[in-house]
């Protein structure tokens, strides 16, 4: 999600919709909130991506860092993740995003209002929490790429063999962690995504 930090926002401001592409919820409309600066990573790009992981979710367990509408999470539920843990900064998002859990009936995904540089710091390796799939699509605008990608190698948070989604602006500069295997990249617009494996 492209996230800014949101000013002078109504609380009876307009909701916009995103589609569900694939899986047990395909074609599901869903709302998010209008927030500044807040949209779902695209269908085509969605597609793309989704296509990409498509043997890989089934049964995985995955993390979203920036969860805004839950476009990549709730994708990732359709297609038979195992569980997914959603991280959101802002309350109204969050609420959104319960609200689709209940809506679709989905039990295997968790919600958490928190700075997502924050709960990584937190995280302690010793505890062992591991996710197959991550999801790196931070506001644009505050450049979090290289503390997100050393916190969830330094915490460990990734399985042998996992997966990373990063999306960026096109021709960003990203230096990835040596163990991140550059798998697929493709560009469109002004964006940049990866599919990156962390060596096992």
């Amino acid at each position: 999600m492209k996230k800014k930090p949101a000013k002078n926002r109504s609380a009876n401001a307009p909701s916009n919709h995103l589609r569900i592409i694939g899986g047990q919820w395909r074609g599901r409309k869903l709302t998010f909130p209008s927030i500044e600066g807040l949209r779902p990573t695209g269908d085509r790009i969605r597609e793309t991506v989704f296509n990409w992981l498509q043997f890989e979710l089934p049964e995985a367990r995955c993390l979203d860092l920036f969860a805004g509408s839950g476009a990549l999470a709730l994708e990732s539920l359709s297609r038979r993740a195992e569980f997914c843990l959603m991280l959101e900064k802002d309350g109204q998002a969050c609420a959104q995003l319960n609200s689709h859990l209940v809506a679709l009936e989905c039990r295997q995904a968790q919600v958490l209002n928190t700075d997502s540089l924050d709960w990584l710091a937190q995280c302690k390796p010793e505890n062992e929490l591991q996710f197959d799939v991550v999801f790196c699509d931070p506001p644009f605008a505050l450049g979090l790429w290289q503390r997100c990608f050393e916190l969830l190698e330094s915490k460990n948070l990734i399985a042998e063999g996992g997966w990373i989604y990063v999306e960026a602006p096109k021709n960003e500069s990203l230096d990835f962690p040596s163990q991140w295997q550059i798998h697929r990249k493709k560009s469109t617009g002004q964006v940049d995504f990866y599919l990156l494996n962390r060596a096992s």
